[in-house]
């Protein structure tokens, strides 16, 4: 079995960001940069997959030249080879030129199952995967917290809303995109370390992606701001007007 995991570099979290002079991204080069969270997810199942059922990983990055180190970690943690979609101008692409790019290196791998994150920890668009399976033209499905495999065919849990689950029988090959959860993540081992160093990594010039149909316009820090608000009226009624107001208009509860 062929699983493909597409992965992303994004800035450390809990860094302290700093917006660019045109307000069109943040400032990255005192930044320190890991694999997107949720992709990690993707990546560990797809592990476990392989070692349940044997096969390939294969990890895959569009990302510049320093998104290499993500791909290390990958190979360290036990996925077989790799292939880097390097360009340096990247974040000027929107979802659909993403997914293009991704799309064009999955062809030529022609996999099982494709796995991507829910979503990206720095934009959370939580639309790649779902783009890349429409112009991979196979079946997908979104926030995954199991996966089975059977035959030629997979079993999945989707998670909804308010505590419900779904289970799908999906045929292969397909797009699923994980759930943050799903499994515990395994670290990378001195020897997985080592034999990472001696793993293929592909570099492949991203062909020609369509005109970006989004635009990112700015990007600025939210600004903060405190308010009070004194209900009149005796303990009882006060009491049910902040309920309303927990409940309908700062909905915590």
């Amino acid at each position: 079995m062929k699983i493909v995991v597409a992965i992303k570099q994004v800035p450390v979290r809990d860094s302290q960001l700093r917006i660019e002079s045109d307000q069109r991204w943040i400032q990255e080069d005192d930044l320190g940069f890991e694999i997107n969270e949720p992709d990690a997810y993707a990546l560990e199942e797809a592990l476990q997959l392989k070692e349940k059922h044997g096969g390939e990983v294969v990890a895959l990055c569009a990302g510049p030249s320093r998104a290499t180190q993500t791909i290390r970690e990958a190979l360290a943690k036990g996925a077989d080879r790799a292939i880097h979609i390097e360009d340096d101008n990247l974040r000027d692409l929107d979802t659909f030129g993403i997914a293009t790019l991704l799309a064009g290196a999955v062809k030529a791998e022609k996999p099982d199952l494709i796995l991507t994150g829910l979503q990206s920890d720095d934009l959370g668009y939580g639309q790649t995967g779902v783009v890349l399976a429409e112009l991979l033209g196979v079946p997908h499905a979104t926030i995954i917290m199991q996966v089975e495999v059977q035959g030629g065919s997979i079993q999945v849990k989707r998670e909804l809303e308010g505590g419900w689950f779904q289970h799908i029988e999906m045929p292969l090959p397909a797009v699923l995109t994980i759930q943050s959860g799903i499994n515990k993540l395994r670290y990378a081992t001195l020897m997985g370390i080592k034999k990472a160093k001696s793993k293929e990594i592909k570099s492949v010039t991203p062909a020609a992606a369509p005109a970006a149909t989004a635009v990112l316009e700015r990007v600025y820090v939210p600004q903060k701001s405190k308010q009070t608000q004194i209900f009149e009226g005796d303990a009882k009624s006060a009491a049910a007007k902040l309920v309303e107001k927990l409940k309908f208009e700062v909905r915590i509860i």
